[in-house]
């Protein structure tokens, strides 16, 4: 007979938990978070409203076997222990009086529950919303393999209900569990706060609980930009001098939040950032320098982005491509050294024969908080004749982090 096998044991767990909570992105925070349990006096009052709010499954990706198989076998118990953002709230506010009301289904058309999930919202010192998508295949879900979207609406009648609780007049705290970036309309203007995760996983609840009320300082950065627009815009954050705002399109593709955006809870100061050598071949390496300091009153991560702009191409170029990052971990007033190792190969490109190349020419090293926030631009000549590279090129700049 065979024996039972763990497959969620409590090393697994932990690196589950520190995944999610090192991936939740804080997109806006008017300041109201962190938001602290009480110990003492009035109960805190928290209506938790929306259709991920209470669902254990739309934590975990379309692949995760108890979506992708177990929901085919309802009968069958799920296995291992997920809770919903609803039981890690009460968790985490163990003195508060908290209320829930979906409001509406993830993708279904009726809007009976807005009225009561807007009292609900109106009757509550905070509200924590929590919207997004249901993850599944060949379109048993708003998102996953065979689950495509004409539009980043909100799937169903979610706006609607996010509009509804955001004119309450009680702080709203927008947490979207997603598969994609959403078009969010007004809501990070209107929001105390936008939390943007992307199927966290099976600790994925207790990491959004834990970034609301400060034990956890958030240091994701977005993987994707989030657009401004229903349509799309913008494809993507690798996009050549056309494809920003320009005289040639009546569009603005310019993105609500960008690729590498992510807020704290600390604040982070760069300084004495330099280049090794302004000038090199086409097969030589330099490096790229800067100080990180935390300037805040907590512990916190900052991670450093490092993109390349390539001005002037035989081949059209991204105004920005990533060349390499590094999370830079940091006790309240301690600092780092960072030091990034750029080879020209970094630079390489498909050229018009269809060979990767390096050219020689002025680059851009830029490091940046995200690919539309550039902190420190420092110009790089490369020199010597057009070298053809292969899969043994370098592909990233390596990064290492140093104590000060």
């Amino acid at each position: 007979m065979r024996g039972r096998v763990d497959l969620d044991p409590a090393a697994s767990r932990s690196v589950a938990r520190r995944i999610a909570e090192q991936s939740v992105v804080l997109l806006t925070n008017d300041g109201l978070l962190p938001l602290a349990p009480a110990s003492t006096g009035s109960p805190l009052r928290i209506a938790v409203v929306g259709p991920n709010a209470d669902d254990a499954l739309n934590l975990l990706g379309c692949y995760s076997f108890p979506g992708h198989v177990g929901t085919l076998h309802p009968e069958v118990p799920i296995g291992i222990e997920i809770r919903t953002v609803l039981e890690a709230v009460r968790t985490e506010y163990p003195l508060a009086t908290v209320t829930y009301s979906p409001g509406v289904t993830v993708d279904g058309t009726d809007e009976t529950g807005i009225a009561p999930a807007a009292r609900a919202a109106a009757d509550a010192d905070l509200v924590i919303i929590v919207l997004g998508d249901r993850p599944g295949l060949f379109g048993r879900g708003t998102s996953g393999e065979g689950c495509d979207a004409e539009s980043l609406e909100l799937p169903g009648r979610q706006w609607r209900l996010l509009d509804a609780v955001l004119t309450s007049g009680t702080p709203v705290v927008t947490l979207l569990v997603a598969g994609r970036p959403h078009f969010l309309h007004d809501a990070p203007e209107r929001s105390a706060a936008v939390l943007q995760s992307f199927f966290p996983g099976e600790e994925g609840a207790g990491a959004l609980a834990g970034v609301i009320s400060g034990r956890v300082n958030p240091s994701g950065r977005l993987p994707v930009s989030v657009p401004n627009h229903a349509g799309g815009q913008p494809g993507g954050y690798l996009a050549a001098p056309l494809g920003s705002l320009n005289e040639v399109s009546n569009l603005d593709p310019t993105a609500r939040f960008a690729f590498g955006h992510g807020l704290g809870y600390s604040r982070f100061e760069w300084t004495d950032a330099a280049i090794g050598a302004a000038s090199m071949t086409t097969d030589a390496a330099t490096t790229v320098t800067l100080t990180v300091t935390n300037a805040g009153a907590l512990a916190g991560a900052d991670v450093v982005q490092l993109y390349l702009h390539d001005p002037v191409a035989s081949v059209v170029r991204p105004v920005n491509r990533l060349i390499g990052y590094a999370r830079v971990e940091l006790d309240a007033g301690a600092s780092a050294r960072v030091e990034f190792t750029v080879h020209a190969d970094l630079s390489a490109f498909t050229g018009r024969d269809g060979d990767r190349i390096v050219e020689p020419g002025a680059l851009e090293l830029r490091l940046g908080h995200s690919s539309a926030l550039v902190a420190a631009p420092l110009n790089l000549r490369l020199t010597g004749p057009v070298r053809t590279v292969d899969h043994t090129r370098a592909l990233v700049a390596a990064a290492t982090v140093a104590p000060r």
